[in-house]
C-alpha cells in the first residue's frame, strides 16, 4: 500500500460494491445458456453467453456503437451481435464486424472483457481495476478440487448489501436462535465464548467450548476470492451416506443494496454413495435447507440500509469485525494504488 490518501467516502463506496481484483461467482451454470444473459455484479453490467463448445464468455454489457445492451442481442458462437444494429463483439471485447458498413473504423475497437471460468456448477468472473485487467490466480478451496468431496450449489438473490450477508455467516451464534427449529441447528448451547485462530489464508472464528454440534465455527479465506467455510453440521443418518455436512459460501455484490449468495453444500463421499447422497438430499433435505436460507433472507432484507451505522457489537461479533477490517483495508489499498498511478481512485470507486 502506498502513502497516497483516498477519502473515507470513496473507500466506503468501494466496500459497498465489493473490492476489485478478485474472482467472484456471478451465476449458477444453469443460468448461462446460449442465449446472452445480462447481469449486474459489483455495480458493473456484464453480458455472459456460451459459445458452440459450451465455453463461457463475459464482456461489458454495452455496445460500443450507441450503448445498447449486448445481452439483448444474438449469440453467434464466439461473438455476440447487438440487437440494435448488428455490431458483432467477440469474447475478447473486440468489435469483429459492422455488417451495415463496409470497412467501418469501429472494427477493432474494444470494450471491457472479463476473464471467467466454470467450476462446480458456478460461473466465476474476474473483476479487476485499471491496473489489474489480467486475472490473478485463484487458489480454489479443497472442496472444489479434491475428488474426496461432492458438492451441490444453492444460490439466491438477497435484497441487502453483500456484507450484511457475510456478517450473517460470520456470526455462528445466530444459528442457535434464528434457526432454532431447523432440523440441523436445534442442538447445542445458546450461550458460548468465542475465539479467533489465524490461518494462512485468513482466520477461523468460533465457539471455544463447542465443536461440530451446531453452527459452531466459520472460516474466512482470501485466496484470490473471498470465501467462507461453515463448520460441519449434524446430518441425519437416514438422509444418506457420507460424513458431516459442510458449506462453502461466497457472497457477490449486485449493487449497494442487493447481493447474490452462493452456498455449495459439501460432503466427503465418493462412488455410488455420492449418487445416493445427492439423490436423498434432493428428495429429503433440500427443502429444509432452503427454509434456513429463507430465514436468513427475510431477517436481513428487513434491516435498514444504515443498520450498521447504529449497531452495538459485542464479543460474539469479533469475527465479523475482523472480516470488515480486512475488506476495508483491501478497498483502501486498491484505491490508493490507483490514485498513485494516475489519480483514478475516485472514478474507480464511483463506477
Amino acid at each position: 500500500m502506498t502513502d497516497t490518501k483516498v477519502s473515507p467516502e470513496d473507500v466506503k463506496h468501494r466496500v459497498k460494491l465489493g473490492p476489485l481484483n478478485r474472482w467472484w461467482p456471478v451465476a449458477a451454470s444453469w443460468m448461462v445458456t446460449d442465449t446472452p444473459l445480462g447481469l449486474t455484479r459489483l455495480g458493473e453490467q456484464i453480458a455472459i453467453w456460451r459459445d458452440t463448445d459450451g465455453s463461457v464468455h463475459c464482456v461489458e454489457d454495452r455496445c460500443p456503437h450507441r450503448g445498447a445492451r449486448l445481452s439483448m442481442g444474438w449469440n453467434l458462437g464466439d461473438r455476440i451481435a447487438c440487437w440494435y444494429h448488428g455490431i458483432e463483439v467477440g469474447g475478447d471485447g473486440v468489435v469483429k464486424n459492422v455488417p451495415a458498413v463496409a470497412n467501418c473504423p469501429l472494427v477493432g475497437e474494444k470494450i471491457k472483457s472479463y476473464p471467467c471460468f466454470e467450476r462446480m456448477g458456478g460461473i466465476f468472473v474476474w473483476f479487476g481495476d485499471e491496473l489489474h485487467q489480467e486475472a490473478d490466480e485463484f487458489d480454489l478451496p479443497e472442496e472444489f478440487v479434491s475428488d474426496e468431496w461432492a458438492t451441490m450449489l444453492c444460490t439466491a438473490h438477497w435484497k441487502c448489501n453483500w456484507l450484511y450477508a457475510v456478517d450473517n455467516v460470520m456470526d455462528p451464534m445466530h444459528g442457535a436462535y434464528l434457526h432454532a427449529i431447523s432440523h440441523s441447528m436445534a442442538e447445542g448451547d445458546r450461550e458460548a465464548k468465542m475465539q479467533i485462530d489465524k490461518t494462512d489464508t485468513g482466520f477461523i472464528f468460533g465457539k471455544s467450548d463447542q465443536r461440530d454440534v451446531n453452527f459452531d465455527w466459520i472460516e474466512w479465506g482470501d485466496t484470490g476470492a473471498f470465501w467462507l467455510r461453515v463448520s460441519p453440521l449434524p446430518y441425519r443418518q437416514a438422509a444418506g451416506p457420507g460424513g458431516n455436512f459442510g458449506i462453502m459460501g461466497f457472497v457477490t455484490p449486485i449493487d449497494a443494496e442487493n447481493c447474490r449468495v452462493f452456498f455449495w453444500r459439501a460432503r466427503k463421499v465418493q462412488g455410488w454413495q455420492r449418487d445416493v447422497w445427492k439423490f436423498m438430499y434432493r428428495h429429503k433435505l433440500e427443502t429444509l435447507h432452503w427454509d434456513v436460507l429463507e430465514q436468513d433472507r427475510v431477517i436481513l432484507g428487513a434491516m435498514d440500509p444504515d443498520a450498521r451505522d447504529r449497531e452495538f457489537l459485542y464479543q460474539h461479533d469479533t469475527g465479523l469485525a475482523r472480516m470488515r477490517r480486512a475488506v476495508e483495508q483491501e478497498a483502501e489499498a486498491q484505491l490508493s494504488d490507483l490514485a498513485a498511478n494516475g489519480g483514478h481512485a475516485a472514478a474507480a470507486a464511483a463506477e
